[in-house]
């Protein structure tokens, strides 16, 4: 349904229980900043332009967290949505046992911070392998189930990057009202992300989405996948495509998306102010062009390991390999990590350019070159 509004462009709303929910919500983990050489913070002008753009285009599900811009986006949304009627807006904020384990006095501070009396959605934050046993034993979970029984949350779930054992696990433990999780038509082709899709369509369980263009990686694709979809549509964008895929999925709520400045949220709205989602032949057009996509802005590493044995400095060239293919497609945040764990005894920055390695790659891959930007990723 539309909700009506003075303005002409209106999202489009979905039921969540008794609430109408804007199927684009704001997402406030990168919202513009202002940078000095030692430091940086959110630009509270910009920012509010964003929030006042989006209330007034019918958006009314604001997400944040605690560690969000290192503390500072709680405090902004809390500032940013005062001057609105609280009955307007749908805030959701999380915990994360990582940021600080301290669960009553972190959401005593959240609360302030966001100037509530209560939380519309609140998370368990970022489910993973190492923190479920934490987040059950430490008693966050049954803390945060006895908040919501005292009326302070009003709906409770969890983000997760867990493993699917692990995410089915966490369901299992109490009755959610919602999840929220990574996704997007490459993680659905080349991740586990369809089958969370089916595991929550099978329990009814309402679906917020995180990462809708992979944290801005599907915002530009390669030239020739690029020019497959712009061939059927000139005028659609390429996060237009990602968005509009994820709207034939029935489960899913809320589609939130980190926007930095007005020309994105504009964008957004007019996408999401339709119920125009892409057809069975769009989304075949789209998997075709994400499969051009990887194999476009990857290297075709084997691992066959020949180039190992006469490497004169000891890379583990085709680990490096494989953390350059992932770096291509999930971006440089993932690959620095990736490169600090790596367990080679040479480094890319080890690299004396030799060129032997090329030399008996059955791929030709021109490593040296792989190896030179992976060094200056860590600069």
């Amino acid at each position: 349904m539309k909700n009506r509004h003075l303005l002409e462009v209106i999202v489009i709303y979905k039921k969540f229980k008794e609430l109408q929910l804007s199927t684009l919500g704001m997402g406030n983990m990168r919202l513009p900043v202002l940078k000095t050489e030692t430091e940086s913070h959110i630009d509270k002008e910009k920012a509010q332009q964003i929030i006042d753009y989006a209330m007034a285009n019918g958006v009314n599900y604001y997400d944040t967290a605690y560690s969000y811009h290192n503390g500072e986006s709680e405090i902004f949304l809390g500032e940013a949505l005062k001057k609105y009627e609280r009955e307007s807006y749908y805030i959701a904020t999380k915990f994360n046992i990582n940021s600080n384990p301290d669960y009553k006095a972190v959401f005593k501070e959240q609360l302030h911070r966001l100037q509530t009396d209560y939380i519309d959605f609140y998370l368990i934050h970022a489910l993973s392998d190492n923190t479920m046993q934490r987040y059950i034993e430490e008693g966050s979970v049954d803390y945060f189930i006895e908040q919501k029984k005292a009326g302070k949350i009003k709906h409770l779930g969890f983000s997760t990057h867990a493993s699917i054992n692990t995410f089915e696990k966490f369901l299992e433990y109490t009755d959610w009202d919602f999840t929220q999780i990574q996704l997007n038509y490459f993680d659905w082709l080349y991740s586990h992300t369809k089958e969370e899709y089916d595991i929550l369509k099978k329990r009814n369980l309402p679906i917020i989405v995180m990462e809708p263009v992979r944290g801005g990686r599907l915002v530009s694709l390669s030239e020739m996948a690029e020019f497959k979809l712009k061939k059927a549509h000139p005028d659609w964008s390429m996060a237009s495509w990602a968005f509009r895929w994820i709207k034939r999925l029935s489960s899913v709520v809320v589609v939130l998306s980190g926007m930095s400045d007005i020309n994105q949220i504009k964008e957004n709205i007019e996408t999401f102010s339709d119920e125009l989602f892409l057809t069975d032949q769009e989304e075949a057009l789209l998997f075709d062009a994400c499969h051009t996509f990887k194999k476009e802005v990857s290297v075709p590493c084997t691992s066959c390991r020949y180039c190992c044995n006469d490497c004169p400095v000891e890379i583990d060239i085709p680990e490096y390999l494989n953390i350059y293919n992932k770096y291509r497609t999930d971006g440089r945040w993932y690959a620095i990590n990736a490169l600090k764990k790596a367990e080679s005894k040479g480094k890319p920055q080890d690299c004396i350019a030799c060129g032997v390695c090329t030399s008996l790659c059955p791929q030709d891959i021109d490593v040296k070159s792989v190896m030179k930007e992976l060094a200056e990723l860590q600069q």
